[in-house]
């Protein structure tokens, strides 16, 4: 699509807020809209950590999805108040909202996300995991309740995994979006930096290899990010909270740290459209997570 197509007439443009609690569903939600993973994903609660943009533009819209941590309603250390920081301010200029919840479950939780979003903006409610009920005829009663608990301007139900209803749900934000021409350029996925990116990806297969045995005070941090010819050179040091926290991410013989290293390389590579040699290390930054000067050293907000 060339730039003339997208200024064509009654073209729509807008950012669309995907919110809700830890793990529902949103970063895999907006990396199917989007067509590209820019938002990482695993089954671990806050995985996502910043405000990502995913764009996508089609001949009628540019969709700019904003997806955001879960709300933190639990912990209160610093790293959790900057990721509630995050979502307030993704909030503040936003045309339609996508408020994920999973089926057939309305917790006190959801109810306190919410009652924090913005008064006046259309609230989509997006009913995520359908594909996981055993029995289907439940959603239609559970849909039903949910019309009554909130003034919704619709109710979609989606499975991100198997594509279900996501067209549906794309022509239900385009109605919310304003007439404008396009925020970004036709081509963009997102606004993010490849080095923000990296550091991204590596920080999910983290999450991902060390599954239980996972550090809740664990980080990545890009020290060097060279393009040598058509060769991006990376050098991360993954961070951690204690000395102990070092040798569960190394693992036996470094082979654990290898495997998360080698799993990001073929992420990253796919994504950049390019070879990446790869070198990481563990550093030891002893109560990072509750330290605001460490917490913007390392982007967050």
């Amino acid at each position: 699509m060339n730039d003339t197509t997208a200024q064509a007439d009654n073209f729509r443009a807008g950012y669309v807020a995907i919110v809700g609690c830890p793990n529902v569903g949103k970063s895999t939600l907006m990396n199917r809209l989007v067509g590209a993973k820019v938002s990482i994903t695993s089954k671990k609660a806050q995985t996502t950590r910043h405000r990502i943009h995913g764009i996508l533009t089609t001949d009628a819209c540019q969709y700019v999805f904003v997806d955001t941590p879960g709300f933190q309603l639990r912990h209160r250390n610093a790293l959790n108040r900057a990721m509630n920081r995050t979502v307030t301010t993704a909030l503040a200029d936003i045309d339609v909202v996508l408020f994920v919840i999973e089926a057939n479950r309305w917790r006190a939780e959801d109810k306190e996300v919410l009652a924090r979003l913005p008064a006046g903006t259309p609230v989509v409610l997006v009913i995520s995991k359908v594909d996981r009920l055993s029995d289907k005829g439940s959603l239609l009663p559970f849909m039903a309740k949910m019309a009554a608990e909130h003034a919704f301007s619709e109710i979609v139900p989606i499975s991100s995994e198997r594509n279900e209803n996501l067209d549906t749900l794309m022509q239900v934000v385009a109605r919310h979006l304003p007439e404008s021409a396009p925020i970004f350029d036709p081509d963009d996925l997102t606004d993010r930096s490849e080095r923000f990116l990296a550091a991204e990806l590596l920080r999910e297969k983290l999450f991902r290899n060390l599954g239980e045995e996972l550090p809740y005070g664990i980080a990545v941090e890009i020290e060097r990010f060279e393009l040598d010819g058509e060769v991006r050179r990376i050098h991360a040091a993954v961070i951690v909270d204690k000395d102990a926290h070092k040798a569960i991410v190394i693992g036996k013989g470094g082979e654990r740290l290898k495997r998360v290293s080698s799993d990001a390389r073929k992420d990253m590579e796919r994504l950049f459209g390019g070879k990446v040699w790869l070198e990481t290390w563990v550093k030891v930054k002893s109560g990072w997570a509750d330290d605001e000067r460490a917490l913007k050293s390392l982007g967050y907000e």
